[in-house]
């Protein structure tokens, strides 16, 4: 079986996990509502901003500010607030999955 082969079995069993599920639910309940969407778009854009800015090295102490305060407004949103959850945990998925290849394939720094 090739390496191909392996990864798209790897996709199947992602798109039938409760915490891929969660957040493509979380995701098309945000879609249908216009306001909603737009906020979160505008949340994720602060974000990328933020961590260019770290990349740069520039402060980001009032950005970081204002982010936490969006997200006290998006956390009032039931929909924006379990989007968030949900993309959180299965972000965590992701992260664990990305670590178990890098230690199978000896690329883990931490050892």
């Amino acid at each position: 079986m090739s390496v191909y082969d392996k990864a798209h079995e790897l996709a199947r069993a992602l798109s039938q996990c409760s915490e891929y599920k969660n957040y493509k639910r979380a995701l098309d309940r945000i879609k249908g509502d216009e306001k909603a969407k737009e906020m979160f778009l505008d949340f994720r854009k602060k974000q990328l901003e933020i961590q260019m800015d770290q990349i740069s090295g520039k402060d980001t102490g009032e950005k970081m500010k204002q982010l936490e305060n969006l997200y006290q407004v998006l956390s009032y949103n039931d929909d924006l607030k379990n989007l968030l959850e949900a993309e959180a945990k299965f972000a965590t998925l992701v992260a664990d999955i990305q670590g178990i290849l890098s230690k199978a394939m000896d690329l883990d720094l931490k050892d």
